[in-house]
């Protein structure tokens, strides 16, 4: 049996998304030290073909991983040589996996994004289908 905390009313990671509709603004905000800047992915409500998803079907998507796009990186991010031996293995562009409630959430100008230190990302992956074939990989 998995205990889940109760988080009162925080918004978990895979619920704090902007529609991929709304694109990234020109200028980002200057991020401090070992952080990235990651925009979360959503969840495709539909198939291909166009069925409707069931809602619990999602919710069971969601609840495997959280998927983001690094939209960018921070000057120390993978700097440490003690943590990170071979340098930056995640950049901007890449797809990463990270907990549910790790990070800080904000929105900036208008698009909900997420905060994290550099070894905060569990893993860089090349497609997010390859995780999930319901990402959506408009984002």
């Amino acid at each position: 049996m998995t205990f889940q905390p109760h988080m009162g009313k925080a918004i978990m990671n895979d619920d704090w998304i902007t529609d991929d509709s709304v694109v990234d603004p020109d200028i980002l905000p200057e991020l401090p030290g070992y952080t990235l800047l990651i925009r979360p992915l959503s969840i495709r409500q539909e198939t291909k073909g166009g069925i409707l998803l069931p809602d619990k079907f999602a919710d069971d998507m969601k609840y495997i991983t959280t998927v983001g796009k690094v939209v960018k990186a921070g000057q120390l991010a993978y700097k440490d040589v003690d943590k990170f031996p071979d340098g930056a293995w995640c950049c901007e562009g890449d797809f990463v996996c990270y907990t549910k409630h790790a990070g800080q959430k904000f929105v900036y100008k208008g698009i909900r994004y997420i905060l994290l230190y550099d070894d905060q990302i569990m893993m860089k992956i090349n497609d997010p289908s390859d995780i999930d074939p319901m990402y959506n990989l408009s984002a």
